[in-house]
């Protein structure tokens, strides 16, 4: 890797530091991403269902499944927060 590039990156990151330190809560950003994830998965099994591929339609149901245990964990973490 070339010395200048590294110095930038660097830098970049020492840059965005105090830009990640102020941003106190991403909740609602992991609340859509999780979202976003179990949406996937739905097509993802439709999908795999039309065209008759199981695994596509496993791996859609592991998807939902496992975005559906991300907003739960969310659900806890808020429960403790008093939302």
């Amino acid at each position: 890797m070339p010395d200048g590039l590294s110095k930038r990156r660097t830098a970049y990151w020492m840059a965005l530091r105090p830009i990640r330190k102020r941003v106190p809560n991403m909740g609602a950003d992991d609340k859509m991403q999780n979202k976003g994830e179990e949406l996937g998965g739905k097509v993802k099994e439709g999908l795999g269902k039309v065209t008759g591929d199981h695994s596509m339609e496993a791996d859609g149901q592991s998807d939902q499944a496992k975005a559906n245990v991300k907003q739960a964990g969310e659900h806890v973490k808020d429960a403790f927060k008093g939302k």
